[in-house]
C-alpha cells in the first residue's frame, strides 16, 4: 500500500487550483499526483472545509454522541441508582438512541461511572455460608445417613 501524501502537498494543490492556476487535471500532473487523488481531496474539502487529511481512528465508533453521553452523567448525578433498564429507558425516550444492555453497560464503563447499591435498602436475608471446617446435617448424603 502506497504512502500517504501529506497535507501540505494538499494544501499546495487546492490552493493553486483555488488561485486558478489550473484544472484539476493540469495541477495534477503539475504535482505529479493522480488526477483520482486531486478529484477526491476537493470533493473532501468542498464536503468538509478542511483541506487538511482527516486522521484515522480505527476500531467500532460509539453508538452514542458527545450529547447522550453528558445527558447520562446528568442522570446519574441527579439519581446514582439508576439501572441498566432505567437508563436504556432513558437513553431511547429523551435522546432517541437504543442500545442494548450490553452496550449501556460498556458506555457506563467508558465514562467511568458505576451502578451503586442503594444504601437504604435492607440487608440480604440469606444466611452467610458456613465455614469450610464445619460440616452442616443437612450437607450430608442420604447414603451416608442410611449405613448409621
Amino acid at each position: 500500500m502506497g504512502k500517504t501524501f501529506g497535507d501540505d502537498l494538499r494544501r499546495k494543490l487546492l490552493f493553486a487550483y483555488d488561485q486558478g492556476e489550473g484544472t484539476l487535471q493540469e495541477l495534477a500532473s503539475r504535482f505529479l499526483v493522480s488526477v483520482g487523488w486531486a478529484k477526491k481531496i476537493s470533493a473532501v474539502r468542498n464536503r468538509t472545509g478542511q483541506a487538511e487529511r482527516v486522521p484515522h481512528k480505527p476500531g467500532r465508533k460509539p453508538h452514542t454522541g458527545i450529547k447522550a453521553q453528558q445527558q447520562v452523567r446528568v442522570w446519574f448525578v441527579q439519581q446514582p441508582d439508576l439501572t441498566l433498564a432505567e437508563v436504556q429507558q432513558k437513553l431511547l425516550g429523551n435522546a432517541g438512541v437504543s442500545l442494548s444492555l450490553p452496550q449501556v453497560w460498556k458506555l457506563l464503563r467508558r465514562l467511568g461511572l458505576r451502578l451503586k447499591k442503594s444504601r437504604s435498602t435492607p440487608p440480604s436475608a440469606i444466611p452467610k455460608a458456613i465455614a469450610n471446617s464445619a460440616r452442616s446435617l443437612l450437607l450430608v448424603s442420604r447414603r451416608s445417613r442410611r449405613n448409621t
